[in-house]
Order: C-alpha cells, then structure tokens, then sequence
C-alpha cells in the first residue's frame, strides 16, 4: 500500500519534470484553456509511459520546488472530461494528499495516470487543439508528434522503483492517527475506525442539528493508510454511516433565500473495503435542484450584476448591500440551477473581486465545488 505523501516527496525529489511526472501550481479546469492543458499532458504522459503509472503533482511552485497546495478538488468525474475528449484515454485517478506545513484547507493534488499501452489521442478538438493530434513527453516538455510513437519501456523501473520505497509502514499508520486525533482536531470530537484490520479511517466534524436530524459541519475525513483526504468542507454538512465493510458519506448543501435554509443531500459515497487488501469508491448524485419563483430569482440576479459593478468602480457597500454580497455565491448557484444560464460564468468571473473577502471567497470556492459535483461541464 502506497503512502501518497511519500511519493509525492519521492518525485519531487527524484528529478524535476520528467517523462513521467509534471508538476503544477493549481489546476484550472474551469476554462477551455484550461482544460486543453490538462487533457494536452495526460495524453503526453499516458503515450509516454506505456507500461508503468505517471503522475502529475497539484500544488507545487515550478521554480523553487515548494510544496505550496492547493484547494480541495473533489470531482471523481475527472475522468468523464479525459474520456470525453482522448480516444484511448487512460484511467485517471485525482487525490487530496494533506500535508504538515500546509493550512488545514490546502493539499497537494496527485493525480495518477494507469499505464496505457494504447496511443491516446484527442478525438475533437479543444482549444487551440485539433482533432486527431496526439503528444508525449521529452523530458519536461510535452510535444506534438506526426507519425507512428514507438513504444518507450524506459521508464518502468525507475517508477517502480519510486512506488515500492514510498509503501507505508505502521510507524506512518499510528503516527498519522495519533497526529489527526490529538493534534489536529483535538477540539472536534475525532474518531477513527479500522476495517479489514488493514485500512484506517479517522474523521472529525462539530456536531450541529436541523429538525429531527443531526449532522457533521466543518467536516474532515482521511484515509490514514494512504495518507488521502477523502472528503473536506468548510461549510457542507455530512452525515456519516458505517459498517465492517462500508464507510459510507452523504453530503448535504445548505440553500436557501432571505435566511430561510435547507439541507438538501448532494452526493453519496461509499468506501467498499475488501478482504484480498483492496477497496473501491463508489459515488451517486443525490442532488435535485430546488424551483424557487423565477420573478424572485430574477431581481436577484440583478442585483448581483449590480454589486459586482460596484465591486468593480471600487464604490461603497451600503449594510445591505454587504449582506447581498454574502449570499452572492449561493444565490448565483440558485440561479443557474434555475435556468439562468449565464449565471455559473458570472461567478467564475467574478473570482477577482471575490478573493479580497476571505469568507465570501471560501463561500465561491465550495459553490465552484458544488456545481462540479452536479453536473461536470465538459463543453
């Protein structure tokens, strides 16, 4: 079993960008440039590496080589966008890895590539990307290539080599467990259960109740083992259901206007632990989008438009204004799930003039989370 925090360290400093791993600041998904560059190195690195795994790490600063981080990115459906746009895509896989120094809501992001031994290549374009091109990777560039690819084995040993010294150890288990339980959410009534006497599952949340029903808010769960965050929220709310062979997490997303809020359940993922020292994750959209009266909604996507004009001119908020503007994420949400089209791009564009609000800004990050989740927009 292999510790992720391990092996990221290991290729980090293995070498800098190879023909087997990339690194990146952030990733950025949310454009068609943005996903032309993902899709453009996943096709290089999957035809580059044809019989071993190669990796792009999230989170990392190109020059110096700093473990920076980078948000939580919990979208599984990943790999609809590289299966949507690559002909013989390869499997991909997307983790949370937290770390030591980082802040509790930064991880470094690792995404793997299964070996592929099929030439992967885009089957429409994107971007600036025709059809039918295909890349890989020399060195720490990924480049077009005209022709037939030969076969590169060159890579395999060196990147078995990588994955067999960063397997875990029970010293990295206890110490971890110790760690989440009397240190980094001491104040959060920690738990942790062990399934098949091999994988470790530890968790915290501050209780909260709505009606009849009790749920985890401000919710954090790893699994121990592979030094993975399987879920993180700073504002959702969980429930939590388990068993000797299931881990189960339903998340629910706070909506509502004029203060009035209800939990509707979002998405429901469940760990499936095996005997033979395997598990699976299997995830189900819960989600139906609640009908709000379209003449509401329309006044207050106006007034939206209006307070980031105002942002924009740098103009004073009045009392309620400021109160609007904190809504502003949830309420665009509203909207487009309510047919307003254009209204999951305004918020996109209005990052900028977020950021300078830390709350609100965290309040736009877990909107962009949300929308992800409920339907991933591969256009």
């Amino acid at each position: 079993m292999i510790n992720k925090r391990i092996l990221i360290k290991n290729l980090l400093a293995h070498n800098d960008e190879c023909s087997f791993y990339d690194k990146k600041r952030q990733l950025n998904l949310h454009t068609r440039e943005g996903k032309a560059k993902f899709l453009k190195h996943i096709c290089g690195l999957s035809n580059s590496n044809p019989t071993n795994n190669s990796y792009i790490v999230v989170g990392v600063e190109d020059q110096e080589n700093t473990i920076i981080g980078d948000d939580f990115f919990d979208d599984s459906r990943i790999q609809n966008l590289v299966n949507a746009f690559l002909e013989n895509p390869p499997l991909i896989q997307y983790e949370n890895i937290p770390f030591p120094n980082l802040p509790k809501d930064k991880v470094v992001g690792l995404v793997t590539i299964k070996a592929n031994e099929k030439i992967s290549s885009f089957k429409k374009s994107i971007h600036t990307i025709p059809a039918n091109s295909i890349y890989i990777r020399i060195g720490s560039n990924t480049v077009p290539v005209d022709g037939k690819i030969e076969k590169n084995y060159q890579n395999s040993t060196t990147v078995i080599d990588i994955e067999n010294i960063s397997r875990n150890s029970i010293q990295y288990t206890l110490d971890n467990v110790m760690d989440f339980l009397n240190f980094r959410h001491k104040n959060m009534n920690p738990k942790y259960k062990v399934f098949k006497e091999l994988f470790v599952i530890c968790w915290a949340g501050i209780e909260k109740k709505s009606g009849e029903k009790r749920y985890l808010s401000r919710v954090d769960i790893e699994l121990i083992n592979e030094q993975i965050k399987v879920f993180y929220s700073a504002q959702d709310v969980v429930e939590i259901i388990f068993d000797d062979n299931h881990f189960t997490i339903i998340e629910y997303v706070p909506l509502g206007l004029n203060d009035k809020t209800t939990y509707y359940p979002l998405e429901e993922q469940t760990i499936h632990f095996q005997d033979n020292g395997y598990y699976k994750i299997d995830r189900k959209i819960l989600f139906k989008p609640p009908e709000f009266d379209k003449k509401l909604l329309f006044h207050i996507y106006n007034t939206n438009l209006n307070l980031l004009h105002k942002l924009d001119r740098k103009s004073e908020l009045t009392v309620r204004e400021q109160k609007d503007l904190e809504n502003l994420p949830s309420t665009f949400m509203l909207c487009y799930l309510n047919g307003f089209e254009d209204a999951k791009q305004k918020l996109i564009a209005a990052k900028l003039l977020l950021k300078p609000f830390p709350t609100i800004y965290t309040s736009f990050k877990e909107a962009l989370r949300i929308l992800r989740k409920m339907k991933y927009d591969v256009q």
